[in-house]
């Protein structure tokens, strides 16, 4: 498998080995003893899986005190996955990085505590799993408004479908500083 450092600071591209052949493939989607040798030493306690339709928009999620890292990848279509830093301090504050998963390219993104996540669909369908190194916490579940303009995110919908609450989140320069998580070098 091939591991990539993306311009945030922890993190992660993967992009695992595939085996194909007439029958189809295989690979390994998670390998605790591969990840860890990379950086990525987390034990994933939760795994989710979300199934969407053509023009979806999930996000930016985050949750404080039960602070999530993720491993998220495509099982079937393609969204652009988008992780946005909002660690207080960190030299990447507010910076934010998209990449295209599909079931196609097999890509995986590692998204650490302290970035907010989300992603939209641009296939006529997509199902995402997370792998979660914390539960879901309801009280703990934050976002930030997904078009943002001061953080300018390159979408390719202009108009997405949106739950009511993700259209409601605030621009992250109208989050309290002290609610957000503090940025500590890897």
């Amino acid at each position: 498998m091939k591991i990539s450092a993306t311009p945030l600071e922890g993190v992660f591209l993967v992009e695992p080995q595939v085996f194909a052949d007439k029958r189809g493939f295989f690979m390994e989607t998670y390998n605790r003893d591969k990840y860890a040798g990379a950086g990525i030493a987390k034990e994933f306690v939760q795994d989710n899986f979300s199934h969407s339709t053509s023009g979806v928009l999930r996000g930016m999620h985050y949750q404080l005190g039960h602070a999530q890292a993720k491993l998220v990848y495509v099982i079937r279509g393609e969204v652009f996955d988008v992780v946005i830093d909002i660690r207080r301090g960190s030299p990447s504050f507010g910076k934010w990085y998209g990449v295209t998963l599909s079931c196609e390219n097999k890509r995986q993104l590692f998204v650490p505590e302290g970035f907010a996540h989300g992603f939209c669909v641009m296939s006529a369908e997509a199902d995402f799993v997370y792998k979660c190194s914390d539960f879901y916490s309801p009280a703990d579940e934050n976002g930030i408004l997904w078009s943002d303009t001061d953080i300018g995110i390159d979408w390719p919908l202009k108009n997405p479908v949106l739950s009511d609450k993700d259209a409601l989140y605030k621009p992250l320069k109208d989050i309290d500083r002290r609610l957000l998580p503090v940025y500590k070098p890897l």
